[in-house]
């Protein structure tokens, strides 16, 4: 096992070198010169001369080589620069509005699992039956709808019609319900119909028809045996969804007004804040990889197959 984890950290070596020159890319491929915006966002005329002492001091003037390496050596210290706008390290204005989009990707996750999970076994137990045709017109409508679509007809039934929640911010525990149902509604969709596809075709495995000799009832034999080896693939594509939730919670926080890194992102792409965008795009690429390599892992633990040169 040991082995096997040591073989998924080498490997991420290469992919973290591709994110960091991608990352560092962005601002080199951008329309407009970040020293010119530097200047407008400090209400600066950006006149010729006033760019050139700008270029200078943001160090735009040297070989981008040299740039790449200085912008490397500044991550692992963990200094992201300044931001345009405030003037504050880009770090901790992002660790400031993280804990909200973590609380929201979180609940979102508790959702997904408590809403999938028993839909799965449901419409799997009784296929073909009204409770699957219910859990799959279910599955359909929440993958078809968009999120800022739901996330505004929410708003309209719960609190603009019955003014059961509040529309917007945070808060309460009340504020989370409906930003996280809109967030987990697509995901929610997606694993019920993966796990119960799984389940249909564990039923049918020898050891299935082993148990039913044995008279084992079909809900022992689908808890016991069946939802283990089902749950594999469901496995990583949740690891891939806790990334996903995270980046993805930029609709979800704009349409609810929730106080997180969503909105945050969205404030610097339109003012073209490049040392924030840059620090997200390179945060948010990380935390996929590293949730990646945990699902590896876990999947490694759960089915020894898998590992790589059998390795314990």
């Amino acid at each position: 096992m040991r082995k096997f984890i040591f073989k998924r950290l080498i490997s991420l070596v290469p992919i973290l070198l591709g994110i960091s020159i991608i990352t560092f890319a962005l601002l080199q491929l951008v329309p407009v010169d970040p020293a010119e915006v530097y200047l407008r966002l400090s209400q600066i005329p950006p006149t010729e001369e006033a760019i050139a002492v700008t270029r200078a001091e943001l160090g735009l003037n040297d070989p981008l080589h040299q740039q790449y390496i200085q912008w490397v050596k500044n991550v692992f210290s963990l200094d992201f620069g300044k931001s345009f706008v405030t003037r504050n390290p880009v770090l901790e204005e992002l660790l400031y509005y993280f804990p909200a989009t973590i609380q929201l990707t979180l609940t979102s996750l508790v959702l997904v699992i408590i809403i999938s999970i028993p839909m799965a076994i449901l419409s799997a137990l009784y296929k073909d039956t009204i409770v699957d045709n219910i859990g799959r017109c279910f599955a359909f409508l929440g993958a078809s709808m968009p999120s800022f679509w739901v996330g505004l007809l929410l708003m309209y039934v719960f609190s603009l019609k019955f003014d059961l929640l509040p529309v917007a911010g945070r808060g309460s525990i009340k504020h989370l319900i409906l930003p996280s149902f809109t967030l987990a509604l697509g995901s929610v969709a997606t694993y019920t119909r993966l796990l119960r596809t799984t389940l249909l075709e564990n039923f049918k495995e020898n050891y299935v028809l082993y148990g039913r000799t044995r008279g084992l009832k079909e809900g022992f034999i689908l808890l016991r045996h069946v939802f283990k080896n089902a749950i594999l693939p469901v496995i990583t594509a949740f690891g891939m969804s806790m990334g996903y939730m995270l980046a993805g919670s930029v609709i979800v926080e704009n349409v609810f007004a929730w106080p997180g890194v969503g909105r945050y992102i969205i404030s610097a792409i339109f003012n073209r804040d490049y040392p924030v965008i840059q620090c997200y795009v390179l945060i948010m690429a990380v935390i996929f990889v590293l949730l990646n390599l945990l699902v590896d892992i876990l999947y490694g633990i759960l089915d020894p197959r898998i590992r790589i040169g059998g390795d314990e």
